[in-house]
């Protein structure tokens, strides 16, 4: 499978000789997600081009390992309703995964709240002057995780955060109000689960992803773990687990979505792809960081939103604020120049 029509051409010349099937495009990603001889699928594709894939393969009753958060946050409402009737989701990200084994064996017990924990990025403790002079290379230097450049770019200006309180949202059916963001350095617990008692549940371990995408591939129904190749986590090596308020009036974005998450409609698939346009202009030194949160949030405030939209409303939405973004900066950049 290889998305871009011109390679995937050039490796069918290649491949002529042989019985192998390349696929591209997609309608390639469409094809896998609902082949016939599989019966789970893991979505890690990176943005809302994910979106389709995780519909066509629910559609198709597959099992969905998701780690394609921008499937929630741009339909979420359309993507769970299709799991409910079609298939299933199991969450591969750090803190959905972490949610999700919390609340096994606790379907009858009311959820208090839920807290994400989050890392703070690279820039934990700045304030917006510190972050005028961000370079992309400090942007890329995570504490803790070792991650894409967008994701990473993402956990530099919590919008990562912002994209996970939404997600956990539709997840988890709990409402923006009931979801609480810590700030958790060390990033060993991956999120709490409050109940109604006030007792709080946690899952810990340390920050590598192969261990939830283990528990996704392997807990199927009945909750079984696997032996793990991932380091066991020895807390006297730890020492300290510290726990912070975020510093929201710097990191405006997870604020940002959950404004977004309780307006509805397509203003979430519209912040998602106003940040994704935003950080490629950053990765690609065109504008600087700080602009990410300018871009997004005015975005955002300026959008018509469309409440109860269809698929084709939120794709739309999405394609329109990309273009109108990239061709008004793109416009601002010749200028300056």
């Amino acid at each position: 499978m290889v998305y871009d029509k011109e390679r995937a051409d050039d490796l069918k010349i290649k491949l002529r000789d042989t019985h192998i099937k390349v696929l591209n495009g997609m309608d390639g990603i469409n094809f896998i997600s609902s082949h016939e001889k599989t019966n789970y699928i893991i979505n890690a594709l990176m943005g809302q081009i994910g979106l389709e894939p995780t519909l066509t393969a629910l559609k198709a009753k597959k099992i969905v390992g998701l780690a394609n958060k921008e499937s929630l946050v741009a339909a979420g409402g359309i993507v769970m309703q299709t799991a409910r009737e079609f298939g299933s989701i199991i969450p591969i990200d750090s803190e959905h995964c972490a949610i999700y084994q919390c609340l096994r064996g606790e379907k009858a017990n009311k959820i208090d709240k839920i807290i994400l924990t989050a890392s703070g990025g690279p820039f934990y403790g700045k304030n917006t002057e510190d972050l005028k002079k961000v370079t992309v290379a400090d942007a890329l230097r995570h504490p803790t995780w070792k991650m894409g450049k967008k994701i990473t770019v993402d956990s530099a200006t919590m919008m990562n955060k912002g994209l996970e309180l939404i997600e956990a949202c539709h997840l988890f059916h709990v409402p923006p109000g009931d979801i609480e963001i810590i700030i958790h350095r060390e990033s060993i617990i991956h999120s709490f689960v409050q109940f109604k008692d006030k007792s709080v549940k946690a899952q810990m371990s340390l920050p590598d992803m192969k261990m939830c995408i283990q528990y996704a591939l392997t807990c199927g129904n009945n909750g079984k773990r696997e032996k793990s190749l991932c380091k066991e986590l020895d807390l006297t090596e730890i020492k300290n687990l510290s726990f912070q308020k975020p510093d929201n009036e710097t990191f405006i974005f997870p604020e940002l979505a959950r404004y977004a998450i309780k307006e509805s409609g397509t203003l979430p698939a519209v912040m998602n792809a106003a940040n994704e346009v935003a950080v490629d202009l950053f990765l690609k030194e065109k504008i600087s960081f700080l602009r990410i949160f300018d871009l997004v949030q005015n975005a955002v405030l300026k959008h018509k939103n469309i409440k109860n939209p269809g698929i084709n409303d939120i794709i739309a939405a999405a394609e329109e604020i990309k273009q109108t973004l990239s061709l008004s900066v793109l416009s601002i950049l010749a200028i300056d120049q």
